[in-house]
């Protein structure tokens, strides 16, 4: 997989800088060079060993959006963080991750580089080291969601580098997200969700779900189907075993539509065994899956 002469980075990520909420009084460019920055650092750094082709980049968006700017080039923000897959024999793109980080501060002076090194994430900085940091730790979410998707277990050494990045996560005051007590959806958890071997079976229901599923599903549509239906029974193990877990929220969102569709033409059996499973796992999407699968 992804092995090819042609070198191309990971990620085809779109970066986009939203600071209408920010006064005037502060001079906008510096946004403007913030987001050719970021665009820089997510699309040129190499976050892995693999050699992708260039039609092998994952397609991401990160929006972060500015809510205020602080003393001392420091800034309060929120991160929308997305990124999608593509079907076999489909120009569909199935949606990887969506989800939305709330509480980032970060430092940025203009024109100043945005670096990363794996070795020394805190930094000599930590409001500068904060912002390359959470942005290398949704480059490695990705990438692992992505190898997931395509090998089994194939994602295991990105989420491993994503928390190493928590486990060494720059402090300050105000900087949140790192630690289990910051929240209960946040970076901490959803690490720890994705490389908690009582949540294995997440890894399989990933690989269930796009390789044996949707990516079957043009071609042999029964088979597609099952594969899909294999996943869900998958995340209703672990479900049953620690309901409402942040990582089976996480692998829902976005995703009401294509799962329905699915199913839509499945023989009664598989509806309804569907709409079984759905209607534990997915609440709020219930109203689709009853409309599209009663």
């Amino acid at each position: 997989l992804h092995a090819n002469e042609m070198k191309a980075q990971e990620l085809q990520a779109t970066i986009s800088v939203i600071a209408n909420r920010v006064p005037s009084s502060v001079d906008h460019k510096i946004f403007q060079t913030l987001q050719t920055a970021l665009s820089n650092f997510i699309n040129t750094h190499k976050w892995s060993n693999e050699t992708f082709q260039i039609n092998e980049r994952i397609v991401c968006n990160f929006s972060l959006n500015i809510s205020s700017a602080l003393d001392n080039n420091e800034f309060q923000a929120s991160l929308i963080v997305q990124a999608a897959r593509p079907v076999f024999n489909s120009s569909y793109q199935s949606p990887l991750i969506n989800f939305m980080d709330d509480n980032i501060i970060f430092r940025y002076v203009e024109f100043q580089p945005i670096e990363f090194n794996e070795n020394r994430v805190q930094g000599s900085e930590p409001f500068a080291a904060n912002l390359s940091a959470i942005f290398a730790y949704y480059a490695y979410t990705i990438l692992g969601l992505d190898f997931d998707s395509f090998s089994l277990r194939g994602g295991d050494t990105y989420f491993q580098k994503a928390q190493n990045i928590v486990n060494n996560a720059p402090e300050g005051a105000n900087i949140t997200g790192w630690q289990a007590f910051d929240g209960i959806r946040n970076r901490y958890w959803l690490m720890e969700n994705l490389t908690n071997s009582k949540y294995a079976l997440v890894h399989d229901a990933f690989y269930n779900y796009y390789r044996q599923g949707l990516d079957q599903i043009y071609d042999k549509e029964t088979d597609g189907r099952n594969g899909i239906l294999n996943a869900l029974s998958q995340l209703n193990t672990v479900n049953i075993e620690t309901p409402n877990t942040m990582i089976l929220q996480l692998f829902f969102q976005g995703k009401g539509n294509e799962i329905s569709k699915a199913f839509k033409k499945g023989d009664p059996d598989v509806k309804n065994r569907a709409l079984d499973l759905l209607t534990k796992l997915d609440v709020s999407n219930i109203n689709l899956y009853k409309q599209d699968l009663q």
